[in-house]
């Protein structure tokens, strides 16, 4: 959940949007997500999406990832990975970034294929040379990185609320709304 001036606490599951306590209709729900992604500066700076990979192949629900050297998703994770490219497809993502780990390129492939977009690697502890090539992005962007980098990202990126990934939380989807200050918008997807 989050929460946004005006609107209040807002809720995506696969099933439903819910605004201001009101389930919205698809068409509702997508408009809301466009307004969401736009950025009402002067920069040519988009929004940036953040998620952290689906689920790892190596994963057993209740249990600690025992982190193998670079697995692959679970079924469960290519079905998230599945559902953040539907999610996303009409959100204007101009750029795709993932590290080098088979688990973040996977979770970007659906959308990535969707769009035409070849995502660009970069390496998973580098996060000034990320946020140095999303500052140069012009449009939204997608960063698909891991429980550990991504709230270094969202720090980075100039927002002062600290985040937190659980190792078992994989449906978040964070917005990051450049600008002074840097705004950061919390849902989660399925």
């Amino acid at each position: 959940m989050t929460s946004i001036s005006g609107i209040g606490a807002i809720a995506i599951t696969a099933a439903r949007i819910t605004a201001a306590g009101r389930t919205l209709s698809c068409r509702a729900a997508a408009t809301l997500l466009c307004i969401l992604s736009l950025n009402v500066t002067a920069s040519a700076q988009g929004t940036i999406f953040l998620v952290r990979h689906a689920e790892r192949a190596d994963t057993v629900p209740g249990t600690t990832a025992s982190m193998g050297a670079d697995p692959s998703l679970s079924e469960t994770g290519q079905a998230r990975a599945s559902s953040l490219a539907g999610t996303l497809k009409d959100a204007g993502i101009a750029a795709i970034f993932v590290t080098e780990f088979k688990r973040t390129q996977e979770t970007a492939a659906p959308l990535a294929k969707a769009l035409g977009i070849a995502p660009t690697r970069i390496a998973a502890k580098d996060t000034s040379a990320l946020v140095a090539r999303l500052k140069q992005t012009t449009g939204n962007a997608l960063v698909v990185g891991h429980s550990n980098t991504v709230p270094d990202i969202v720090k980075t990126l100039g927002v002062s609320t600290p985040i937190a990934i659980a190792d078992d939380d994989y449906d978040n989807l964070l917005l990051v709304i450049p600008g002074p200050p840097a705004r950061l918008i919390r849902l989660h997807y399925r």
